[in-house]
């Protein structure tokens, strides 16, 4: 007497995305919103000329530094991204993060705070110690900087929120 034994095998097509993807991700989109946020509401040109200083990149009317300055800005997004999503997923505040717009909320209070520290704080700092002649006052507190940080926290919230299972 032959006796069989069957199995079932769960099949699924969806690919999971990772905390720290889903950070890149928002932390892109949220900078690419930013950036053309700061393109038309900061005159001071800070994504063709400030940004790229920081690294050593100087900017002539030869030599404009657009491009690098997006780059740089796009990186510090998507770095920014992935720490946010390490404080969403792991931190203390993952408890807080059970619905869309609370995490939504989340990210503009993480804008506001990146704002505080990277654009008050050290992106002077940084920019005096490479001799950067243009280099904002210690405090640099701008009502601009701070919309556009808190839309980036927003747009990162949001989507990071819509992409993460």
């Amino acid at each position: 007497m032959a006796s069989g034994t069957t199995s079932q095998t769960a099949v699924t097509n969806r690919t999971s995305i990772q905390p720290w993807q889903a950070g890149v991700v928002g932390g892109l989109l949220g900078s690419i919103v930013f950036g053309a946020l700061m393109m038309t509401m900061i005159p001071d040109l800070v994504l063709e000329v400030a940004i790229p200083n920081m690294y050593g990149i100087e900017a002539t009317p030869a030599n404009s530094a657009e491009l690098a300055g997006w780059v740089i800005h796009l990186s510090h997004g998507a770095v920014i991204g992935v720490v946010f999503a390490g404080v969403v997923h792991r931190g203390p505040i993952a408890t807080w993060t059970n619905s869309g717009v609370k995490t939504a909320l989340i990210g503009l209070l993480y804008g506001v705070v990146v704002w505080a520290v990277l654009a008050v704080l050290v992106m002077p700092i940084w920019l005096e110690a490479v001799g950067f002649p243009g280099a904002p006052p210690l405090p640099n507190v701008n009502e601009l900087s701070l919309v556009g940080h808190a839309v980036y926290g927003l747009v990162l919230g949001t989507v990071y929120a819509l992409i993460q299972p």
